[in-house]
């Protein structure tokens, strides 16, 4: 008689490496998808910090004239100009801290090396 058992067996397992394979697929592409919306969702909160750093001396909690207020961008967001001080402005928001750089800036003014220099051009 003819028996039918192998080739159930050679069916199961074709069907099973045909589920890994899809599984497979299936797994890396949405791994894929996330590390991409990740990314997007990273950039839109730094497109969201630039544009809104912009506009932070216009808000009413703002304690400064914002008339007074020089737009940098980097290192720093801006310079505000007071009659008794001068003021380096970092705006954060939604828990993000200063980078290395803004860090060693903040160093720098409190070890008071800050200095002014006229230079003159011939």
């Amino acid at each position: 008689m003819f028996n039918f058992q192998i080739p159930n067996i050679i069916l199961f397992f074709l069907i099973l490496i045909f589920a890994v394979v899809i599984f497979f697929l299936l797994w890396r592409r949405a791994v894929r998808i996330l590390k991409e919306t990740k990314f997007a969702k990273k950039s839109l909160a730094s497109c969201y910090g630039k544009l809104s750093e912009q506009f932070m001396p216009f808000l009413a909690h703002y304690p400064y004239n914002p008339q007074n207020f020089r737009f940098l961008g980097s290192p720093i967001d801006g310079v505000q100009f007071e009659q008794d001080k001068i003021i380096l402005v970092e705006f954060k928001s939604a828990g993000s801290q200063l980078n290395s750089r803004q860090a060693n800036i903040k160093k720098i003014i409190k070890a008071k090396q800050v200095y002014f220099q006229q230079i003159n051009l011939k």
